[in-house]
């Protein structure tokens, strides 16, 4: 998740192509710090989105419009006093810097023709967009940053604008052989880490990349190359550079199952694992950026609508983990009931021998023909020693029947709430959500709704996959579904497969009748059993398999729990790369 400086010059690549010669033609400012350009083209009027947020800088074109406050800030009221009919006569990226500067050229109050320089600095926290004369003299900013908040650089109206240097980085685009060596050997670091904090415009993923084509391993101390892997890695860190400063971009992004974990605009071969990762290229480095981060922030928007469902499940489930030891632990004590049971029996066949006052009693155990020592109360009888002895061992048997009972109810309690987890975990929207919190007030997890409130329209369906044999793989997303996969949508001679002994999703694979299904099948049906299951971090998860015809519903139990036997059984890596069926 690096918008780095290689993303940077792929976007004003893109810019060049798109934004140079036009003009703006709107301006808005939809949150304090981000803006809205609407940009008239010949092609069509495109939408520039510049964002100097400090947790989510962004700079990308979009078709997808905003609305402003009904009162413009000052800035944006500035910016259209001076450029809110500008032509963009340039774009461009100092080095390999995250800056972006934006030439424009208006008309003054006196109908001179001038120029002015919007500057966007995508730097994290720090991200500023400032506005320029022609000679760099701070017009204003959408951040003021005084010298009491920076030593390094003051933004304010009328200071000069800078870049600032807060660290000694080479040039990757124009540093030589010699330099490049010397500053990677000099760095007491990881390679991985020498590149990206010597050079500017690397992200960490990129450096990782560049080590992966050099073959060279990310995590050794930069120091400790030979000279020949040095110079392999400056030539395939040249080679990378050269497409950059060539605008060879291959815009892209990388998912892991349906979550996008990183976006670049070269390719990243180090997500290697194609069964895990799959890299879904794009036309543009925009549709990259609005698309990547729209996806996070919906997984990120889900996890906060799903947090209190989570919290009311977790704390269940906490409960119920401390129960459940604390029977086990009674359980286990029940375990000695039998030799209070064999000490009273011994003591009604040898108590005569007793003449009174005894602390013990040895005799032969004729169960095992061993001799044994029974504890006595000297002020009882041998009478009343063996009726407290059978006393002791039935109110252990009352416990241990008991507690087999209870055990069972709790367990089936924790995998219950286990398998609601798990359905929270591959959540996607928020309609997703629905059917789970319908299956916690049921379940008297969360307060049922009051009479008269309306129940909520379930919108939620399972996943739907293609195999790569063109059968139809549903897998569920939740407790409801499963049962409703296994019990109403499969068929006696369709295929059933679920992770072996771990929360997961019921996965069915229709057959269409047929009996001669390929392996392949099977290995597909299995990896998606794998990924929507607790244990999609795992590198193996064992799978079971079995005709749907041989599964039985469990008596009383919550949805989707099922018994079988004889069942077959897979080793499946986990992974989602099928295509989902339209509709």
């Amino acid at each position: 998740m690096a918008f780095d400086g290689i993303t940077v010059a792929n976007l004003v690549k893109e810019l060049k192509e798109t934004v140079e010669g036009a003009r703006i033609s709107k301006i808005a400012q939809p949150e304090k710090d981000e803006l809205l350009f609407t940009i008239k083209h010949p092609r069509g009027n495109v939408r520039l989105l510049l964002s100097a947020s400090a947790s989510l800088p962004l700079v990308y074109l979009t078709q997808t419009n905003k609305p402003g406050p009904l009162t413009a800030p000052n800035f944006c009221m500035l910016l259209r006093k001076h450029i809110g009919s500008a032509r963009i006569v340039s774009v461009s990226q100092p080095g390999l810097e995250r800056i972006i500067e934006f030439s424009l050229e208006h008309l003054d109050e006196l109908g001179d023709l001038c120029r002015k320089r919007l500057i966007v600095e995508i730097m994290g926290k720090h991200s500023n967009i400032i506005f320029c004369k022609e000679d760099g003299t701070i017009i204003d900013s959408i951040k003021h940053v005084s010298a009491q908040v920076s030593s390094v650089r003051e933004v304010l109206p009328g200071r000069s604008y800078f870049i600032p240097q807060t660290m000694a980085k080479e040039d990757p685009l124009t540093v030589e052989e010699s330099v490049f060596k010397e500053v990677l050997t000099s760095a007491p670091m990881k390679v991985q880490k020498a590149l990206y904090n010597h050079f500017t415009g690397i992200s960490p993923i990129m450096a990782e990349e560049i080590c992966y084509l050099a073959s060279v391993d990310a995590d050794l101390p930069a120091a400790d190359l030979s000279e020949a892997a040095l110079t392999h890695l400056y030539r395939t860190f040249t080679l990378t550079m050269e497409d950059v400063a060539e605008g060879n971009f291959s815009p892209n992004i990388v998912y892991e199952g349906d979550t996008p974990v990183e976006f670049s605009a070269l390719p990243l071969t180090c997500y290697s694992d194609a069964g895990r990762f799959k890299a879904v290229p794009f036309s543009s480095i925009s549709q990259v950026l609005e698309h990547y981060y729209k996806s996070r922030s919906d997984i990120t928007r889900i996890r906060q609508k799903s947090s209190d469902l989570r919290r009311v499940v977790q704390t269940a489930l906490e409960r119920n983990y401390k129960k459940y030891d604390l029977q086990l632990k009674q359980l286990k004590d029940t375990e000695k009931r039998e030799k209070y049971r064999i000490y009273g029996e011994l003591l009604n066949t040898y108590g005569y021998e007793l003449s009174g006052g005894e602390k013990e009693f040895r005799c032969l155990n004729y169960y095992t023909n061993e001799e044994i020592t029974i504890p006595l109360d000297p002020q009882l009888s041998a009478k009343d020693n063996a009726k407290k002895h059978f006393d002791k061992y039935n109110k252990l048997k009352r416990t241990y029947e008991a507690l087999v009972d209870l055990t069972k109810e709790t367990r089936r309690e924790i995998d219950h709430l286990e398998s609601i987890s798990a359905a929270l975990d591959i959540a996607l929207s928020e309609n997703d959500l629905v059917q789970i919190k319908e299956e916690l007030m049921e379940y008297g997890y969360v307060k049922k709704r009051r009479a008269g409130d309306k129940k909520p329209k379930i919108t939620s369906k399972p996943f739907h996959y293609i195999s790569s044999d063109g059968f139809h793989l549903y897998v569920g997303k939740n407790n409801y579904q499963n049962e409703e996969l296994t019990f109403k949508v499969a068929g006696g001679g369709d295929w059933w497969f679920h992770a072996k002994g771990i929360p997961g999703s019921h996965v069915i694979a229709k057959t269409g009748g047929r009996e001669d299904l390929p392996d392949r099948l099977f290995e597909e049906a299995g990896a998606l059993a794998a990924f929507y299951s607790k244990g999609r971090d795992n590198e193996k998860v064992e799978i079971d398999y079995i005709q749907r015809k041989h599964i039985k519903k469990v008596a009383g139990a919550a949805p989707g729990f099922v018994i079988y036997h004889t069942n077959y059984s897979l080793v499946a890596e986990p992974r989602c790369n099928l295509p989902e069926a339209e509709g």
